[in-house]
């Protein structure tokens, strides 16, 4: 079996079954849904435009220094309540899991087939990324840069990391959560939503905020599973008048806890640890995107959008795993430039740093763009036979997961990038028949 095409995330537009309501018995549409593309498409080019934005460097008497240019800014809050598409990846994660497995099982495949192909999808490219990025932090301090750069640089690296762990977790559950959502829609999704209120509750009770990491599970799970209602087009039964309640109640309790300093109006700053401010974010914008997506299909099939569209469809994992490589580098380049020349870097946020960002942007776009365009075999390599053990791919999972926490806890460093790419080696040896 051809496992690469069916566990790549495709989209299927997919219409409830009239005797069920649910695709529990329900035909799938063979074709993609081109909105739902687009719209996943559009979050990942808001997250490496973000990262952009959020990178700075500066040339002191200390040597040069890797800064984010939004810290302690005035100006970045407002820019978060548009730029926070996380929630909205979570939930079109969901669809398009959901989709996928029902379509692999449609065709004879298993729930460990499904598993399998995701660590394939996720894992595959990050061998190359950490790989690389461990690579080239050797070579900075053989090279004589600064133990504190280094250490920074690997810190910066590893930040956006956490996506990779959340996702495979989520990805994981989508056979278990998604059998639950057949069974019982509304209770699985209560069940969900309830853990997470009890994390963000014990959290602000005891102040102690390891406790809130619990929700880098029940957060996003949440959020995925609110795509499969999406998915079986249980949104879509609601009247257009009832999803638009729904999308401005969770607006006015989020406005209202920012009021009450329930939750920091830096939506950035709730992913870490996630809270629920970014659950009543992703209700609203599954509420407006169930509202504009008819729109957002006639668009996507314009063919300048659909190209761009099928060019980061087909690149997501690379796209978000070498961005932030390229932001370093770039980071990097500045320093020496700046330091070779002797021209003063403008300080973040100045009107002279503001004028230099549409050119710092479209160069990384640029830059990231050749990268992924490069660099995308990993994430394209066909599937190779996988296993049928529940047990390897449950091993698979765990290993990969566990690669991911040691950079996010220990931080990127040669020996933690060596040792990370070593289990994820070993949950993709795993997965193989």
């Amino acid at each position: 079996m051809n496992l690469t095409k069916d566990l790549i995330p495709q989209t299927t537009r997919v219409q409830p079954s009239r005797q069920h309501g649910h695709l529990g018995g329900a035909p799938l549409a063979a074709g993609r849904d081109t909105g739902i593309d687009l719209v996943r498409a559009f979050c990942v080019v808001v997250v490496v435009l973000l990262h952009a934005l959020m990178a700075g460097v500066t040339v002191g008497g200390a040597g040069p220094a890797f800064v984010n240019a939004a810290e302690g800014t005035a100006w970045f809050t407002p820019v978060t309540w548009a730029v926070q598409v996380m929630p909205l990846f979570f939930v079109v994660g969901g669809f398009a899991g959901s989709i996928a497995f029902r379509r692999l099982r449609e065709r004879g495949g298993t729930s460990v087939d499904f598993l399998a192909g995701r660590v394939h999808r996720l894992l595959l490219p990050a061998v190359f990324t950490v790989g690389a990025a461990g690579l080239g932090l050797a070579m900075l301090a053989d090279g004589g840069v600064s133990a504190e750069l280094v250490q920074t640089a690997g810190f910066r690296f590893g930040q956006p990391l956490w996506f990779l762990g959340a996702f495979l977790l989520c990805q994981a559950l989508v056979p278990a959560l998604s059998a639950a959502h057949d069974r019982a829609p509304l209770g699985s999704i209560l069940g969900l939503t309830a853990a997470a209120v009890v994390v963000d509750v014990l959290r602000i009770a005891t102040g102690l905020e390891g406790i809130g990491f619990l929700n880098l599970a029940f957060v996003w799970l949440t959020l995925q599973q609110l795509g499969f209602f999406l998915a079986d087009g249980r949104l879509d039964t609601l009247g257009r008048r009832t999803r638009a309640i729904a999308g401005l109640s969770a607006v006015a309790l989020l406005a209202g806890s920012f009021l009450t300093e329930l939750f920091s109006p830096d939506l950035i700053e709730n992913l870490n640890p996630p809270t629920l401010a970014l659950l009543l974010v992703g209700v609203a914008q599954t509420a407006l995107l169930s509202l504009v997506r008819p729109t957002l299909t006639r668009l996507s099939t314009r063919p300048r959008i659909a190209a761009a569209t099928g060019f980061v469809t087909a690149r997501t994992m690379t796209i978000y795993l070498w961005h932030m490589p390229v932001l370093l580098a770039m980071a990097g380049a500045t320093a020496l430039l700046a330091m070779d020349t002797g021209i003063p870097l403008p300080e973040p946020s100045s009107a002279a740093w503001w004028l230099t960002r549409p050119l710092w942007l479209g160069t990384a776009a640029a830059l990231t763009i050749a990268a992924a365009w490069a660099l995308a075999a990993g994430e394209q390599r066909r599937m190779p036979p996988s296993t049928t053990s529940v047990f390897r791919v449950a091993q698979a999972v765990l290993a990969g997961l566990a690669g991911v926490a040691l950079l996010l806890v220990a931080g990127t460093t040669v020996f933690t990038a060596t040792a990370a790419v070593g289990l994820f080696v070993v949950a993709l040896r795993r997965i193989r028949r």
